[in-house]
């Protein structure tokens, strides 16, 4: 099939991705949609949960592994959408839908170039995984796989990133905090107010600096995000929560900046989950040598996605664009997913890993 050929079939696909409501833990009948279709072009597919694996039938000993990833989930549909966001609306070059942009035209494009380049023998091994509940870092998404495939060497991840590739990506931590005081009466000088307790903490958050910075993410970034305390306006709180979301460079684990905020605070903080760390791939390896080669600068992603489940070296590229993901009225274009295609199978068709 040629590349405009592939591009139509694609764009059929992910119209009727649109028509399936695939909200993180609701992917059942996406996931349907998509076995059925490998099934019906002679594929393979493993289902494991709401996710689908195929292994390419060249596949051999000895050789490198090679991961094909995208996400069939999406997020909920914003309030201000002025299409119906599970009808996939074509305007122009334009495909308006839930989840087009992030992450329907991944995994259409890179399903189409699996089924190419698994029937061509390649230098190495070949594993496609369309995989659910990335937008909620859920255990039963890509992490639940993982486990069952053979080594994998190098994974190349469909985001959207303007096919340009994201050689490193931070990670995230979510940190829980409570300050403790003592209740008392406002109108009198009694007990300890937590809201000024938790001030203290808060400000440090606002103000403090990590030493290592990145060239290509910059630095650890700490923001607090929710605030609770209080019950009545004639009581002194006793109690104040706050939030934070930690956004770490490769430069430090969760764990390291996990310690350092505990050594800084007053509050009682606790991590909701240290697994999400920053991720990124030597600038000489050979997938990313491939894409300078092509043209292609390297960069920075400043959003997370399933590459910090996965502890091996990965890249980051796909159709569309990372500021239109999650938004009312998301799209992609036919182009975009035509250069996807063409793109994919340059960067990969006969790679030496």
């Amino acid at each position: 099939m040629n590349i405009e050929a592939l591009t139509h079939e694609a764009i059929g696909l992910l119209e009727q991705m649109v028509a399936r409501p695939s909200v993180s833990r609701n992917e059942k009948e996406a996931a349907d949609l998509l076995e059925h279709f490998m099934t019906g072009h002679h594929m393979l597919p493993l289902r494991i949960g709401h996710n689908l694996v195929c292994f390419s039938p060249l596949n051999r000993k000895g050789r490198p592994t090679l991961l094909l990833n995208a996400h069939i989930d999406t997020v909920k549909p914003a309030a201000s959408w002025t299409r119906d966001p599970f009808r996939a609306t074509r305007e122009g070059d334009r495909i308006y839908g839930l989840g087009t942009n992030d992450d329907g035209a991944s995994v259409v494009s890179l399903l189409q170039v699996f089924r190419i380049l698994s029937h061509k023998e390649q230098p190495y091994n070949l594993i496609f995984v369309a995989s659910c509940e990335e937008e909620v870092s859920g255990k039963n998404g890509i992490e639940s796989v993982l486990p069952l495939l053979p080594q994998v060497d190098v994974a190349l991840v469909g985001e959207p990133t303007g096919m340009r590739p994201a050689i490193a990506e931070k990670g995230l931590m979510v940190l829980d905090g409570t300050a403790h005081g003592k209740s008392g009466h406002a109108a009198r000088n009694e007990g300890e107010n937590a809201i000024y307790k938790a001030l203290k903490d808060i400000e440090w958050f606002r103000n403090y600096r990590f030493e290592k910075t990145s060239p290509l993410l910059g630095d650890v970034k700490m923001s607090v995000t929710v605030i609770n305390a209080g019950t009545q306006h004639n009581v002194v709180p006793d109690r104040c929560t706050f939030t934070v979301d930690v956004r770490s460079n490769e430069n430090y684990s969760n764990e390291e900046i996990y310690r350092t905020v505990c050594a800084h605070t007053d509050s009682e903080i606790k991590a909701r989950s240290f697994r999400l760390n920053s991720s990124h791939i030597d600038e000489n390896h050979p997938l990313v040598a491939r894409a300078k080669n092509l043209g292609l600068k390297p960069f920075g992603s400043p959003t997370l996605s399933d590459q910090a489940l996965m502890h091996f070296p990965s890249l980051k590229i796909g159709p569309g664009d990372s500021s239109r993901s999650h938004t009312a009225d998301e799209y992609i274009t036919v182009t975009e997913i035509r250069e996807a295609i063409s793109l994919y199978m340059e960067l990969l068709d006969g790679l030496e890993l």
